[in-house]
């Protein structure tokens, strides 16, 4: 087998898709850099003053991808389409950018109006991580914008230098606010709220010639089944972050500080799902360009490949977070923040079952069920509270309810995943 042969049966038979890797490098540093924000911010502050930096960070990864994240699957999915025809992209990129305008006026109009509810019960009276809040949900609504272009024009290094800059510049000002003695959290929740917007501005320094001329993008093109993933996304982002603030919102007067813990133990255990960002970006457009040539077979071959990869990482993090799990977390965070290997161990198999759901849930949306994928989720989110709700323990109850609620989202998704393409496998028999 020659060389060139030999390279193209390698990507053949690779379960990740094309831009994987580079995307990858990007969230390694990424992620290297949040743990030290993250560990550098609470061992600064201690676990009770970190509460409100921990609540603020869990939602924003729960409303930013709720609301923006399905605009960025819609525009690579859109773009990745009319790349693969030699159709110009630029009326489509103005058009998402009316639809994230709106987007983000709704966030905002409801994020200031629950805003004497948050500070009082959640950030600690602190008006300025309100603030924090603000200006992150404004930075993500235009970096979900752009990391959809990108990846639906095959840029992954633009959208993997964004990873690269975001929670480094995080990490550079939270170093600069610890030596100057800052013991609150709102000046943290300052930096974590302007960095995407910087971070923004650096990755796209060099991006050209993105908005090609190109024939006007009927509303349809976008809209169509955005409504169903906005609903899949915000019930998706709740089942992933919502445990932080469940536990916030739970814990009793002498429990202060609990809800720092959890973040922490939850960063560990989501290290994974961190990583797994970068095949999700590159997976929708490749499963999509599939479909879009009926190739149902190939299809299911990558999809049961993908789900196999993502079961052995799943399977790895939950041992991890078993064995090591503890001793990590008091290395980054501090005596502070102790929490036990079987709370990690159930939290990394929540991460686990929460991969293969948005794996199955990526299917249906290349399949063109946009509106199935919200059924699982839905389902799942339903099952996280209920089981929550049942428990006495503070950790264990929500642990139990995310485990729950992510291998029932996962359930259901791959069922619906399975008829649906079924569906498609069948159709030229007829």
């Amino acid at each position: 087998m020659s060389l060139g042969s030999r390279a193209d049966w390698l990507r053949e038979r690779n379960p990740l898709p094309d831009g994987t890797l580079t995307v990858g490098a990007g969230l390694i540093i990424n992620g290297i850099t949040a743990y030290a924000f993250l560990g550098l911010a609470g061992r600064n502050l201690g676990a009770e003053a970190f509460e409100p930096l921990s609540v603020l960070w869990a939602m924003i990864y729960l409303l930013s991808p709720g609301f923006f994240l399905p605009l960025e699957q819609e525009v690579s999915r859109a773009l990745a389409n009319r790349w693969a025809r030699g159709v110009g992209v630029g009326p489509l990129i103005n058009q998402a950018g009316t639809i994230g305008a709106g987007l983000l006026g709704v966030v905002l109009v409801g994020t200031i109006a629950a805003g004497p509810f948050l500070v009082e019960h959640l950030f600690d009276g602190q008006v300025m991580v309100l603030v924090g809040l603000l200006l992150a949900l404004t930075g993500y609504a235009a970096v979900h914008l752009a990391r959809g272009t990108l990846a639906g024009l095959g840029r992954f290094r633009g959208y993997a230098s964004y990873y690269v800059y975001e929670n480094s510049l995080r990490l550079v000002a939270a170093a600069v606010l610890v030596v100057a003695g800052v013991d609150t959290a709102g000046p943290y929740a300052l930096v974590v709220g302007l960095a995407p917007a910087f971070a923004l501005a650096l990755a796209m320094r060099k991006e050209r010639d993105l908005a090609s001329p190109g024939p006007a993008a009927p509303r349809s093109e976008l809209t169509a089944a955005l409504g169903s993933l906005l609903f899949a996304s915000l019930f998706s982002a709740f089942l992933l972050y919502g445990g932080v603030v469940a536990v916030s919102l739970l814990a009793k007067e002498d429990q202060a500080g609990d809800a720092s813990v959890f973040l922490a133990g939850l960063a560990i255990a989501r290290v994974p799902v961190f990583l797994f960002q970068a095949v999700q970006a590159a997976l929708l457009p490749k499963l999509s360009a599939l479909a879009g040539a009926g190739r149902f077979v190939d299809f299911r071959t990558r999809l049961w490949r993908l789900l196999g990869a993502v079961a052995a990482v799943g399977a790895a993090g939950v041992l991890g977070a078993l064995l090591l799990g503890s001793q990590v977390i008091h290395l980054l965070f501090g005596p502070d923040y102790a929490i036990s290997s079987t709370d990690l161990a159930l939290l990394a198999l929540s991460s686990a079952g929460f991969m293969l759901a948005v794996a199955l849930g990526q299917a249906l949306i290349a399949l063109s069920a946009q509106s199935w994928v919200g059924v699982g989720w839905l389902v799942g989110s339903i099952v996280f509270v209920v089981v929550t709700a049942l428990g006495d323990d503070l950790f264990l109850r929500v642990e139990a309810g995310m485990v729950a609620g992510s291998v029932a989202a996962a359930l259901v998704i791959g069922v619906l995943a399975e008829i649906r393409l079924h569906a498609r496998l069948v159709e030229p028999a007829r």
